[in-house]
């Protein structure tokens, strides 16, 4: 290749053209005219169409070779060759002469070197070439890797397996992450026209792996980032059992800039050991692995004693190297365990339950009775429903077992009158008790009264203020259930039930049963009684039942300290101690917070004006409208109130995930994967924002890459 180099043997002629602007081909009405014997010749414009190569100089009015001129040797001349020195005039000869020198060695070298100039002004030298020619192809390989990357974000999101059993070229079925990106070529031409080396197509195993990694660091760094300017955060824990590992879920929760609360999920950890230490020096590890140390504002986990235990439990050591971070025990499980432990404490609930339980079995476990169950619903003139099986760790599910019963009791009956066999002829007798209807209706009518408060607390970005009052006003309507017009209620509606379903309310004296019918026999037999009045029915069954769950919800929703929770409360613009003095002074203190009086005397006059023009229904609501600027003691113990969770569901919902993600078809699966995909699936809000061009450069950058895939920096 040659160089474009302007050598400095030629000067003198200032009207000549320069390498930037080429030959100077001046275009003149008439040329100076030059003897020649008898004859005047001139110079003939028409050459330049001839010869681009040429150029005219009025001031000396004769012609130069422009690029012999500008690149010939140092010593060109040397050769008196006029047109690449001194100049040729000689009009009489100059087409034989253009033609000679056109011919000329020496001609076609610099000619050579001027078009390398020319090219090099345009696309730029060598070592830009290279740079240039590079940046196209990294930027090819990155546009290949925005593919992967959309693939591999899909089947993160939707929890779909990526591995194929068979994944060579031959194989009819080469998994879904391959499969993926064949359908992807096949509306997209940028994947048509682009052929990726043999040995870097990223699509192997492990490049899977390097690009679920970086993903998942990508959405965790996103939310780090968050948890940092939120300045303060809680920690929501739990364990559950996957296959034959124990899996620790950690989920964080803090509000963001604009107010909003989030719950999100940081990880999975497999334990080593089931002590409180081990989970504790797990969960700190994790913290500490973010920078997250000290932050911290609250714990919560579930009532489990390992978790919960005060002396030497999670949440214990929790407090050690924490002071400030108050525990809070689940109130989604203190809920469930209110349910449980009501139905536990009272025989006839126990066996009612275990009923349902039978009814679900008998018709869920063969095909030939639930499709019986199906054609008599249909024949019935029902909606076609499924019966909903009991769930032995969420009682406060139970409503929807109960209720799909009471639906369906018709075609529950009608369906068991039609078989002979030993489990229908053992359930149907048990069904048709005036006891089981009165039993449906009462927890129909009990456990909706908490069903509200169970979906509530399943939720995100509810508060422990708004809890409390929901939780009190569940409490107070059952308490008020306790009369006597609320048991008759259900025993009208029992009746009411009976009568429907030809079902005759048992008569006489209380008796002892002696004989039991041969068939079936599922429980211990006893001294047993006959319920026939509305009273019997509400002293035996509906009191006992409601007395035990009011003092259940009493007993096991009193666990955060009086003081703090006064000072949560008035935080809350629903409560009448709403920015009370004395009830933030407590909250103030525990957290550090300077409260100052002055700053809450404009702040109750602000808010005061802004209720008087809309509404304010809860804290989120007032944290939003209180400026940092003007209030910031005020807004730091508002966020605290947010960022103190009610439950620890979030950990939940990634068990859920869990279940899903790591089926016996994927058991091979690694933990670290198994971690990624796991953030990959629950936090979709924050993978939908990932930038695909960030994920690339943390790829890149995982390891020494065959080919670059990192652009230049631009100076």
């Amino acid at each position: 290749l040659l160089m474009t180099t302007i050598p400095s043997g030629f000067s003198g002629v200032s009207d000549l053209g320069t390498p930037e602007s080429g030959p100077k081909q001046v275009h003149l009405p008439q040329y100076p005219l030059s003897q020649f014997g008898a004859q005047q010749r001139a110079f003939n414009k028409t050459w330049f169409e001839q010869f681009k190569w040429l150029e005219y100089s009025v001031t000396r009015n004769c012609t130069f070779c422009f690029s012999c001129r500008l690149y010939g040797r140092q010593n060109i001349c040397a050769n008196k060759d006029a047109l690449s020195c001194s100049g040729f005039s000689n009009w009489k000869r100059a087409l034989g002469s253009f033609r000679e020198h056109e011919r000329s060695a020496l001609h076609i070298s610099t000619m050579t070197c001027w078009q390398s100039f020319k090219s090099t002004r345009t696309h730029g030298d060598v070592i830009e070439q290279l740079k240039t020619a590079s940046a196209a192809e990294i930027s090819e390989r990155r546009q290949y890797l925005h593919r992967i990357v959309a693939a591999t974000t899909f089947l993160g999101k939707q929890g779909i397996p990526f591995r194929g059993h068979d994944e060579q070229e031959s194989s009819q079925n080469q998994g879904n992450f391959i499969e993926c990106m064949k359908l992807l070529k096949q509306f997209e031409p940028f994947l048509q026209e682009y052929t990726p080396p043999s040995h870097t197509t990223y699509l192997s195993h492990f490049s899977q792996n390097e690009m679920i990694t970086s993903i998942s660091q990508e959405i965790t760094e996103s939310i780090i980032k968050q948890m940092k300017i939120a300045k303060m955060y809680s920690v929501m824990a739990d364990e559950a059992r996957d296959r034959c590992t124990e899996q620790l879920a950690v989920c964080v929760r803090f509000v963001t800039q604009k107010g909003v609360v989030r719950e999100c999920f940081l990880g999975l950890r497999r334990l080593q050991g089931f002590d409180a230490k081990s989970i504790a020096d797990e969960i700190e590890a994790m913290l500490q692995s973010h920078n997250l140390g000290d932050l911290l504002c609250c714990t919560a986990y579930d009532g489990a004693s390992v978790m919960s235990g005060a002396v030497g439990g999670v949440q214990a050591r929790s407090r050690e190297r924490h002071p400030e971070a108050v525990y809070v025990n689940c109130y989604a499980h203190k809920l469930n365990l209110v349910l449980c432990y009501t139905c536990k404490a009272i025989p006839e609930a126990t066996a009612f339950f275990e009923l349902l339980e039978n009814v679900y079995t008998f018709f869920s476990n063969s095909l030939v009775n639930h499709k019986k169950f199906i054609e008599i619903q249909k024949e019935l003139g029902l909606r076609s429903s499924e019966l909903v099986q009991l769930s032995t760790t969420r009682w406060a599910c139970q409503v929807r077992s109960v209720n799909a019963v009471l639906n369906n009791l018709s075609a529950i009956l009608a369906c068991l009158s039609n078989m002979n066999t030993s489990m229908a002829l053992g359930i149907r007798p048990k069904l048709c008790k005036t006891k089981t209807l009165y039993m449906l209706v009462m927890f129909s009518k009990l456990l909706g009264i908490t069903e509200g408060l169970h979906r509530y607390l399943q939720g995100e970005s509810l508060d422990l203020s708004k809890a409390v009052q929901y939780k009190t006003a569940v409490l107070q309507t059952l308490t008020e259930l306790r009369t006597d017009s609320g048991g008759e209620d259900v025993f009208r509606r029992a009746m009411a039930l009976c009568e429907a379903n030809d079902i005759k309310l048992p008569v006489g004296p209380r008796q002892k049963q002696k004989r039991y019918d041969g068939f079936v026999v599922e429980s211990a037999c006893g001294s047993t009684s006959n319920l026939t009045t509305s009273d019997e029915f509400r002293q035996q069954l509906f009191y006992p039942c409601l007395d035990r769950m009011v003092e259940e919800l009493t007993h096991r929703f009193s666990g955060l300290g009086e003081a703090l929770m006064s000072g949560i409360h008035a935080c809350n613009p629903t409560t009448e101690t709403f920015l009370s003095e004395e009830a933030l002074k407590s909250l103030a203190s525990h957290y550090k917070i300077q409260l100052k009086p002055e700053e809450l005397l404009v702040a109750k006059s602000f808010i005061s004006r802004r209720m008087e023009k809309e509404t304010v229904p809860d804290t989120s609501t007032v944290f939003k409208l209180l400026d940092e600027d003007m209030f910031p003691s005020l807004k730091a113990l508002f966020q605290v109130a947010l960022t103190i969770p009610v439950s620890s569901c979030s950990c939940e919902r990634s068990f859920s995930a869990l279940r899903r993600l790591h089926t016996w078809l994927r058991n091979t699966m690694g933990q670290d994967r198994l971690n990624d995909l796991a953030i990959m699936s629950m936090e979709k809000d924050n993978l939908n924002d990932i930038n695909p061009d960030s994920v690339i450069d943390r790829f890149a950058q995982l390891k020494p890459r065959r080919y670059s895939l990192m652009l230049p920096q631009q100076k």
